[in-house]
């Protein structure tokens, strides 16, 4: 096969078939023969290295159709099989994050954390029960319990009337059959 109408895009299903767009282009094979001899290479060296090209370039068109046809082949095997690329895609993921899990780095990095958060939580605890005492050591301050003591004073005279039925609210019980009357129109 020549090699000048090949397709050599390598992502092209057709890859080194001949393409239908070029098979009316006319190749000059002469024109290699033209060039002027490479200095220091003889008529013969340069005809046996242009059949040696010739070969590699014929072999290499071969090895791109086999390649395309096992991939093919590849291919209805994992349909076949039910495998799909995105289950390969999970795996490939599972395999390397498992790599990440048991590499030395990893393990460095989550014994540090782990310390860092047993020391962040015991100096959470720490504070936590030193702001407990202070509050406690606060209620137990004389100005504390004189506050509290005035707001359960105020308290008691508010829900002691309140207890009393002694409250200035309008009730539906004491007012008999009688509704409300709103004066304000809405």
């Amino acid at each position: 096969m020549d090699s000048a109408g090949q397709d050599i895009n390598l992502n092209s299903p057709n890859k080194g078939l001949l393409s239908d767009s070029m098979t009316d282009v006319p190749v000059d094979t002469g024109v290699a023969a033209r060039t002027p001899a490479i200095e220091g290479l003889t008529e013969a060296e340069e005809e046996e290295l242009r059949a040696e090209l010739t070969k590699v370039e014929e072999e290499i068109v071969t090895l791109r159709q086999v390649l395309a046809a096992k991939e093919r082949h590849c291919g209805e095997l994992k349909r076949r099989l039910g495998l799909s690329t995105l289950g390969g895609l999970k795996q490939n993921l599972s395999r390397s994050w498992h790599d990440v899990q048991v590499s030395n780095a990893y393990k460095k990095t989550q014994e540090t954390l782990s310390q860092a958060g047993q020391k962040t939580s015991a100096a959470l605890s720490t504070v936590g029960s030193a702001i407990s005492k202070k509050l406690g050591d606060m209620r137990n301050s004389a100005t504390f319990k004189s506050f509290e003591d005035r707001v359960g004073t105020i308290k008691s005279k508010v829900v002691g009337d309140r207890e009393n039925g002694s409250d200035n609210l309008p009730s539906s019980a004491g007012s008999g059959d009688k509704p409300l009357s709103d004066p304000a129109p809405f």
